[in-house]
Parts: structure tokens; C-alpha cells; sequence
């Protein structure tokens, strides 16, 4: 039992010391400079956030051209030094000190096309070797940055750890080195060969970090900097204004951030050994993938070739027959005429024939030669080739061929789709519509995902989808009431997901949306209004009742008011519909009203526009004779021409001189509250809300719309309404 534990103690030691010696092998890619790949020396703090060792960014900006300081001015200390380097990782050239020597003469700081008291001094760019930016360092150049102490030392102890360590010091250089690094510092004929060697001591590092440029010790942090600063650089006016804190301040709070994330990746050791074991998964499913890619590319190609080839055999075939069929028509017509040159005797046979005289004779012997004669002629006169020796109609067109040859590519998936604004809205329920772009690759379906926002809520909701979705349009049903809800669409084919289209924000109405139609059946004039089939539009034509009334125009106020209501009364809760008003309406008012008096107003002709006969406010129902204030039994939203007019009033009928337009929207939005007794009237795009006031809700409240003069209004169609054709999938509606 003994010996187990001895050996379980063992083999945790040993774990133990692996994990320390892997920790320390990677913690040596921090301590390493990316321009001379070794320790750093003298690190200075970049502005990018990366360090360099400070004679590396001097090569650096020689090489560009820029002047520096002798990195041996400033301070070192064992752990910056070139002891630090260690000698399994060799020597690195460094400038040679004469040149160094004349180009500290000729200035400090300074680099080509800059003179000294320049008006308008150049910066320094430096080009971090890290993360491959410029970096600007100001006009001092490394003159305005802060070494790096805390890497420096843990540069030391690093090297203490692995048992690199200073064997001599030097004093006029502050620095102590190994003995091949003091060799490799103090070459043979230069002045610093005079320098004599000193045991070596941790004297030379500074105690505090000292400000770049007067060289006081810094005491402050400046977040609207980000820079460290002294008291001078404190009251400088550079940080007139900006937020300066004790640098105790920014060491408590920087700690604490830093102890958090150090925890925070310390805890998460196993999200990480997790993750890596997903990407080498990833990995082997790519290898895979990829090869199963180009085998399934192969196979196509060899297909195409094939179908080239054996086309190929086809048409050759076709060409052979063809040129056999016209080779054994010419052979034949040369056979025929070889044979008229065999039978040339025929001629010197006619010639003596021609000498009979014996005119019996000479026709028996004549006709059979004539007729001879006669083929041989007409072979002579009407000679052609038996076949064309063209092969003209046998030439290919393979320009098209080639054309989808060369765009032979891989499928490209989709592009992102672009939300058409003009035909989405929200009713009740959301109709999205969308295209894609003019030179994307086409989609196999759609998916459309979209969630409720919340302000309130600490997380986003996460994303419904409607997935398959077929065209270019789809409902979204389920909503909730005065949200406001993002959408999205991508597309799909053979090659993938495309992108998402940029989100879409849309409103839902204030109240459930109710459903009517306008009531044709009692109190509207026929000869003025005529309703819709579909008893959702309405127009109002005066026609000859109001070119009779046009004597009484020249002289009075006398005008006609048509009133159409819908077909339901509402006697609780909230309810909302929309209606679209032709802009070129001469007045329209569109609102609610009591059921009884809308009946009374039926019954009694309107042919008086007066402040008591007004339906806006009420005024006809005597509420101005009487002391108290009552809900008027009509609320309506005055349109003409375009316009709205609205008031500063509690109702749009006060009179208000104040009194605005507005441009009229392409819906208006009524939103009833029976139990509040109050309507409100929206832009039924932005559900900006235009006007509210109270509305008497003692009894069923009737929609109503008014017309005086030439004027028209559809309602609002509802969504579900839309002609388009539904397909569940996985019990959700949605388009096809």
C-alpha cells in the first residue's frame, strides 16, 4: 500500500514538473523580441502595446532612414542587457560604433528632409515588427518612450531560472554581461575597449520608471491619454481637460482586471482543451471533406470528358460516311468517263460509216451510233463533280460551349437578400418581402428568422426562423402587440448559407387588429358614396347634387356631409385598423363615434357645416350649453388635400389658430381604448402617433368616416388576407 502511494506521489511530481517546464518553454515566447528573436534588452513599450528591445528599434529606424540615440545612454540592467542573450541563440550584428559616433553628431532626433528648428516638425513612423502597422512616435522619436521594467525583470528571473546569468559588469556602460557578450560590446580598437570589466551587481537597474522626456519619475496615469506622466507632464497643457488619476488608482484597478481575466482563463483551462478538441475535429473533417471535394470534382470532369469524347467519336463518324459516300460517287463518274476515252474508236467508226451510200443501210447502221453519240454529248455539256468537295456544314460551333466552360466555378452560395421596404408592412400579422441582388447566384429557399426586442430585458431573445421558405415573400404570424421586431433572411442553394440581409425593424399595432367592412345596408346617401364590391373602399362622387348646391356655395356655408360607418360595434378592450385616404380627397374625417348618435346623425340630413354641427368635438350633442365637460360622442381626424390638420387643443375641433399640418402618411392607424375611453390616431407606417383625445364610450362605438366633396378611402387589407399560398412546415405557416 506503501509503495502505491509512493508511486501515485511520484507520478505527480513528475505531472507537476512537466506542466511547469511546458509552461515556462511557452512563457519564453513572451520574453522574446520579434525583430532580433532573442531576450529582450532594455524592452521598449511601443504605443501599439508590443515591445522591442531598444537597440532593435534603433537598427529598425535606421534602416529607414531615421536618426537615433545611443541605446548605451540609457540605463540598463542584467536582465536587458546582452547577457541576457542567451548563446544558443547566437549573435546578431549590431551598428558599428564609428557610425554610431557620426550620427550622434549630427543631431538627435533628426532624420532626412527635417532641419533643426523646423516650423513644422515631422514625426517619427516606426514600423511595428509585431503587428506589421506604423506606429507613430511623435517627434522625439524613442525619446518619448517608457522602458518596459516589470518585462525586464521578469526577463531576469526568467534567466535565473534557467541558469543564465551575468558573469562581469561594466560601469561606464551601466550594464552587466556575460564574458561573449562583453566581448561582443567592447570590440577591439574602439573606445569602448578602454572600458575595464567590474564583478557583476544589480546597481545599474533605475529604481522607478521615469518619464521619457524630463526624466522625473512618473505619478500619474492619464486614461484620456493612456500614458503615464510626471508632474510636469501633468500641468502641461497637452492635458488640459483630461482625466488624470493617481497612478495607485490605475495600478488597484488594472490589477483587479487583470487578477479577473487571469482567473476567468484559469477556470476555463477545460472550455479550452474542449474547444481545441473540436477544432482537431474541424481539422480531420476538413482533410476529409476536402478530399471527398476533389474526388467529387474529378468525377465530373472525367464525366465531362467522356461525353467530349464520345461526341467527339459521333461527329467523326457522321464526317467518314459522308466522305465515302461522296468518294464512290466520284470514283464512279471517273469510271465513266475513263470509258468514253476506251471507246474513241466509236469516232473514226461514225467517220466511215458516214461514207456509206446506200441509204437503207446507212440508216439501220446510223441509229444505233447516233443514239450513242447523242449520251457522250449530253455527258460533255452538262459535266459536274457527282459531290461537292466542301466539308463547310460540318464546322462546329462550340462558342457557347466554351463560354460555360470558362465560368465553369464552383456554386457560389447566395448572396445576402435585400428586404424590400416598399412592400413589407405590419398589420396584423407581418409581411416580409425580399430579393436578391442582380448578380447573385440563385436560391433554393429562404430562411427567414426573426425575435422580439426588449429594452427591458438583460439578454437578447433568441431567433424564430421560418425555415424552406419558397419565393420571396413570407408571413410571420404570432405576434405580440406594440413590439417592435427584427428581421432577417438568407438564402440557400447546393453551396450553402449565403449572408444575412441587414436587420429590419418593424412596429406592430398598439391593440389587436379589428376586422370589418362598411356597412351598405342603411343610412348612407347612394347617390353621393358608392361602396366596393368587397365592401372595403369607398368614394365619394357629388356629382349633380353638388353642382345644384353650387348657388348656395356663391352665398352661404352650405355644404354636404356624407357619413359611412362599419359593420361592427365595439363594446370592450382595445382595437386598431388602418385605412388608406387618396391624397387628392377634398376633406375626409376618419374616426369613431357612438352607434346611437351616428344612427341620429342617419336620420337627420347634414347640410350645415357649423361649430354645432361639427362631429369633431361633439358640439352637436349641446355639451357647450351645459357647465359640465363630456366626452364628445364623435372623435374624428381631419384630412384634406394631402394634408392633416392638427391642433394644440385637446380636440382638432377647438378652433386652435396654432393650429398645424402635417404631410399626410400613406396609412392612417385608429386605436380605440373603450374601457379608457380615449382614440388615438398613428401614422400607420412609423406608428407615430399624431393626435389623441376622449371619445364618449358609454355605448357600442361604431368606426366612422366622413365625406364633404370629392374624396375616397380603402381599408387597410390584412395581411392573412394576401393571395399567396401556404406550406406547414413543422407547424408553422408560411408562404410558398
Amino acid at each position: 500500500m506503501a509503495e502505491g502511494e509512493d508511486l501515485q506521489t511520484f507520478t505527480s511530481i513528475m505531472d507537476a514538473l512537466v506542466r511547469i517546464s511546458t509552461s515556462m518553454k511557452n512563457m519564453e515566447r513572451e520574453l522574446v523580441c520579434p525583430v532580433c528573436k532573442e531576450m529582450y534588452k532594455q524592452p521598449l513599450a511601443l504605443p501599439c502595446t508590443h515591445n522591442v528591445c531598444h537597440v532593435c528599434a534603433s537598427e529598425v529606424l535606421l534602416q529607414h532612414g531615421h536618426l537615433y540615440c545611443d541605446p548605451t545612454s540609457e540605463p540598463t540592467s542584467p536582465a536587458a542587457t546582452p547577457s541576457t542573450r542567451s548563446p544558443r541563440l547566437g549573435r546578431r550584428a549590431v551598428p558599428k560604433p564609428d557610425r554610431l559616433d557620426r550620427l550622434l553628431k549630427s543631431g538627435f532626433g533628426t532624420y532626412p528632409g527635417r532641419k533643426r528648428g523646423a516650423v513644422h516638425p515631422q514625426t517619427v513612423s516606426f514600423p511595428c515588427p509585431a503587428c506589421q502597422r506604423d506606429v507613430d512616435l511623435g517627434e522625439r522619436g524613442l525619446g518619448s518612450l517608457f522602458r518596459n521594467l516589470t518585462l525586464e525583470r521578469v526577463v531576469e528571473r526568467y534567466r535565473q531560472t534557467i541558469n543564465i546569468s551575468a558573469t562581469k559588469g561594466c560601469t561606464e556602460c551601466k550594464s552587466s554581461f556575460c564574458n561573449e557578450c562583453f566581448k561582443l560590446y567592447h570590440p577591439w580598437g574602439t573606445q569602448k575597449a578602454q572600458h575595464e570589466p567590474t564583478p557583476p551587481t544589480l546597481t545599474f537597474r533605475p529604481k522607478g520608471l521615469m518619464c521619457p522626456e524630463h526624466k522625473e519619475e512618473v505619478t500619474h496615469y492619464c486614461k484620456t491619454c493612456q500614458r503615464l506622466v510626471c508632474q510636469l507632464c501633468r500641468v502641461r497643457r497637452t492635458h488640459t481637460s483630461h482625466k488624470i488619476t493617481p497612478v495607485l488608482s490605475a495600478y488597484q484597478a488594472l490589477r483587479e482586471k487583470l487578477t479577473k481575466s487571469l482567473a476567468y482563463i484559469l477556470s476555463s483551462q477545460d472550455t479550452v482543451q474542449t474547444q481545441i478538441a473540436e477544432l482537431e475535429e474541424t481539422v480531420k473533417h476538413t482533410e476529409v471533406n476536402g478530399s471527398q471535394a476533389k474526388e467529387e470534382v474529378s468525377q465530373l470532369i472525367q464525366g465531362l470528358c467522356a461525353m467530349l469524347e464520345e461526341k467527339r467519336a459521333t461527329l467523326l463518324q457522321a464526317i467518314e460516311e459522308c466522305q465515302q459516300e461522296r468518294l464512290a460517287s466520284l470514283h464512279g463518274q471517273i469510271r465513266e468517263h475513263q470509258a468514253m476515252l476506251e471507246n474513241s474508236g466509236m469516232v473514226g467508226y461514225a467517220q466511215e460509216v458516214l461514207k456509206e451510200t446506200d441509204h437503207p443501210c446507212f440508216v439501220q447502221a446510223a441509229k444505233q451510233l447516233h443514239n450513242r453519240i447523242l449520251r457522250a454529248t449530253d455527258s460533255l455539256q452538262s459535266f459536274r463533280p457527282a459531290a461537292n468537295a466542301s466539308f463547310s456544314h460540318f464546322q462546329l460551333d462550340v462558342s457557347r460551349e466554351l463560354k460555360l466552360l470558362t465560368d465553369l466555378a464552383f456554386i457560389r452560395a447566395p448572396e445576402a437578400p435585400v428586404i424590400d421596404t416598399q412592400r413589407t408592412y405590419t398589420y396584423d400579422q407581418i409581411f416580409l418581402c425580399w430579393r436578391l441582388p442582380q448578380h447573385s447566384p440563385p436560391a433554393w429557399h429562404y430562411t427567414v428568422e426573426f425575435r422580439k426586442t426588449d429594452a427591458k430585458a438583460k439578454g437578447l431573445k433568441l431567433w424564430q426562423r421560418r425555415e424552406e421558405v419558397r419565393g420571396t415573400c413570407a408571413l410571420v404570424e404570432y405576434l405580440d402587440t406594440d413590439s417592435v421586431y427584427v428581421l432577417r433572411v438568407k438564402g440557400y442553394n447546393k453551396a450553402g448559407f449565403g449572408d444575412y440581409s441587414e436587420d429590419i425593424y418593424l412596429h406592430t399595432p398598439p391593440a389587436p387588429v379589428l376586422n370589418f367592412f362598411l356597412d351598405n345596408r342603411w343610412g348612407f346617401n347612394r347617390d353621393r358614396l358608392a361602396i366596393s364590391k368587397d365592401q372595403r373602399a369607398v368614394r365619394s362622387v357629388p356629382g349633380i347634387p353638388m353642382l345644384f348646391a353650387a348657388e348656395r356655395l356663391m352665398t352661404s356655408c352650405h355644404l354636404s356631409i356624407d357619413l359611412v360607418i362599419g359593420d361592427v360595434a365595439i363594446t370592450q378592450g382595445k382595437s386598431y385598423w388602418a385605412c388608406c385616404v387618396d391624397p387628392s380627397s377634398y376633406l375626409v374625417k376618419v374616426g369613431v363615434g357612438l352607434e346611437s348618435k351616428l344612427q341620429e346623425w342617419f336620420q337627420v340630413p347634414q347640410d350645415v357645416v357649423s361649430p354645432r354641427y361639427d362631429p369633431d368635438s361633439g358640439h352637436d350633442s349641446g355639451a357647450e350649453d351645459t357647465t359640465v365637460e363630456a366626452p364628445p360622442p364623435y372623435a374624428f381626424l381631419t384630412i384634406g388635400m394631402g394634408k392633416i390638420l392638427l391642433s394644440h387643443g385637446s380636440a382638432l375641433t377647438s378652433r386652435d389658430p396654432n393650429g398645424c399640418t402635417v404631410p399626410l402618411p400613406p396609412r392612417i392607424g385608429i386605436c380605440l381604448d373603450y374601457e379608457q375611453g380615449k382614440v388615438s390616431f398613428y401614422d400607420a407606417v412609423s406608428f407615430r402617433e399624431l393626435w389623441e383625445c376622449g371619445v364618449d364610450c358609454s355605448g357600442p362605438v361604431c368606426p366612422a368616416f366622413c365625406f364633404i366633396g370629392g374624396g375616397a378611402l380603402h381599408l387597410q387589407e390584412l395581411v392573412a388576407n394576401k393571395q399567396e399560398r401556404k406550406v406547414t412546415i413543422g407547424n408553422f405557416a408560411k408562404l410558398d
